[in-house]
């Protein structure tokens, strides 16, 4: 078995820079008031690297989406919140 390094690949679009709306206060009062997500890269044998990007609910600490892909892009994040 063969596994080939990860090569990062640069993009040239440019990112659009978002004010950072928390500045670090992650104390709530209610439900869906806050959500925070995260991409974990998991090595496969069968697929190589995936990706699981999950959006948790920071009142409840509950898992509110997740996704699972073998391509790490913005779609990863939007099939959450969107479906």
């Amino acid at each position: 078995m063969i596994v080939k390094k990860y090569k990062h690949h640069t993009t040239k679009v440019k990112v659009e820079e978002k004010d950072n709306i928390l500045d670090r206060n992650f104390s709530t009062n209610t439900i869906n008031e806050k959500w925070v997500g995260d991409i974990t890269y998991i090595h496969t044998i069968k697929d190589g690297w995936c990706y699981l990007a999950s959006v948790m609910d920071l009142h409840t600490k509950k898992i509110v989406g997740y996704t699972f892909d073998k391509n790490m892009t913005t779609d990863l994040i939007i099939d959450i919140v969107y479906k």
